[in-house]
């Protein structure tokens, strides 16, 4: 009880001392109501006190009603009274922090969550969730001690998930690699921070899609002069690679997302892969492709992986954020063989090693084929959610004022918005109306594109997602006037 500090005998009577502090403490809500105290023993014993002077301050502050005493359950704070007001936030000097601090700080301000609701990304549907499988290799694994909790692990990550997923990529999405060209991140976001950090010089010119995802925009900015960020622009065959040499034909690497475009949805198309793998090799650039979406195609077969037409150019970033659930923060680097000790060191300066359990469940639940019966799963329920969405929004929101960005993947939908419409304001619109979205046009160059929504599709019921076109059809109706 840190509150209480050390009592002072020349301050009076200890006793008096002892029961003005713990009162203090419940009124300022240093201690909530319920909350347990240390037995007099022990207490007397911190306090270098005799046992009768805390029992005589316990019995004083229970005739109070401050605290609350039960054979058998010790002595707490008492549950009835009411919690201590919250203090008001302190308000942030912002002249006392660095021009870096600033844009950690509005980053903080951008990537905040989203409500669990229609439409916001990413948010597992319930029948798409691991199923029991995952729970008994869990319990299974632990008990026999290789998913328990021990000492280090290897910052490049646990063997059997690093061969699991060799050979899951070669068959599902066209990889070269073995284990020992996989590091395992704690999802894309770190990979993507580790490219940045281990590829690129503080000044050198690296290609971005425009529009793209803030993530790399945003470690980009905080890492070096924003004039180094080409930003090259997308159409419907994906990078306009010609645009980007014309650009920054020198640029150290560029940065992709080949199979399922952000936030637009197209896959890059083959001769525009031809032309960024060419480029690269000419110039001994390095090409960063994330793996966006790759397993959500809903028409057709996915296409393979770049890193399978140039694996010594290629760095190969992905996740299982999607197919299993974002809070298990498993992603994986596949690397040139070059780059292997580089992305090691680098790794271990930001966080040592990856947390050790989940990755060896995760082996497990690869190399016994749960995964690919759950990523079939995962395809058809999230087919049933898209047509759910584009019903809703063909009902509710007129076609005037809103149309759907084409796509036939992924787990989200662009919804452009007509002329004179501020997305940015929509999404403040929507938000308080109880309808999570995020805006398009912050994710262009300048934060100036065209206006438009981005609309997940996951875990919510066709009643949950009819409700939300309909109050988005309103506050479209109400902004297009």
């Amino acid at each position: 009880m840190p509150f209480i500090g050390s009592l002072q005998r020349d301050a009076g009577p200890l006793g008096v001392q002892l029961v003005r502090a713990i009162r203090d403490a419940v009124a300022r809500g240093a201690m909530k109501p319920g909350e347990p105290l240390p037995s007099t023993r022990a207490l007397a014993d911190a306090l270098g006190v005799s046992r009768g002077t805390v029992v005589e301050a316990f019995e004083q502050l229970v005739a109070e009603g401050v605290l609350a005493a039960q054979a058998g359950a010790g002595t707490r704070v008492a549950a009835t009274l009411a919690p201590a007001a919250t203090p008001p936030r302190r308000q942030r000097n912002a002249a006392e922090l660095a021009p870096a601090a600033l844009a950690f700080a509005r980053i903080a301000s951008e990537f905040s969550a989203l409500p669990q609701a229609p439409f916001a990304v990413s948010v597992p549907a319930g029948a798409a969730a691991p199923n029991d499988a995952w729970r008994r290799l869990g319990n299974r694994l632990r008990a026999s001690g290789s998913a328990a909790p021990s000492g280090y692990g290897d910052p490049q990550g646990a063997l059997p998930l690093r061969v699991a997923i060799a050979d899951y990529l070669r068959r599902s999405r066209s990889v070269q690699c073995d284990a020992s060209q996989i590091v395992i991140t704690t999802g894309t976001q770190q990979g993507l921070f580790l490219s940045c950090q281990v590829l690129l010089g503080r000044d050198d010119a690296v290609w971005v899609e425009n529009p793209a995802y803030r993530g790399i925009t945003a470690i980009l900015e905080s890492t070096g002069p924003r004039e180094r960020i080409v930003r090259v622009p997308v159409d419907q065959e994906g990078i306009d690679v010609d645009a980007g040499i014309a650009l920054a034909p020198h640029a150290r690497a560029a940065f992709v997302t080949p199979s399922h475009q952000y936030p637009l949805g197209m896959p890059l198309g083959m001769a525009r892969r031809k032309a960024l793998l060419g480029w690269a090799e000419r110039h001994r650039a390095w090409v960063v492709e994330d793996d966006y979406d790759s397993e959500l195609r809903y028409a057709g077969h996915p296409f393979p992986s770049l890193q399978g037409l140039a694996p010594d150019r290629v760095v190969y970033l992905g996740t299982f954020s999607k197919i299993l659930y974002p809070s298990l923060r498993l992603g994986y680097a596949v690397l040139p063989d070059a780059l292997v000790d580089a992305y090691i060191g680098a790794r271990i300066l930001m966080d040592r090693h990856p947390p050790a359990a989940d990755q060896h469940v995760l082996a497990a639940y690869i190399e016994e084929g749960h995964l690919d019966r759950h990523i079939r799963r995962v395809r058809g329920v999230h087919a049933e959610r898209r047509a759910c969405v584009i019903d809703a929004l063909a009902r509710h929101v007129p076609p005037h004022l809103a149309w759907l960005q084409p796509s036939d993947q992924g787990m989200h939908l662009v919804l452009w918005l007509a002329s004179g419409i501020d997305d940015r304001q929509v999404v403040k619109d929507a938000v308080a109306a109880g309808v999570a979205l995020r805006a398009v046009s912050p994710l262009y160059a300048q934060e100036n594109g065209p206006a438009g929504l981005i609309l997940g599709f996951g875990g919510f019921s066709d009643q949950a997602i009819d409700t939300a076109a309909s109050k988005l059809g309103a506050i479209l109706r109400t902004a297009g006037r």
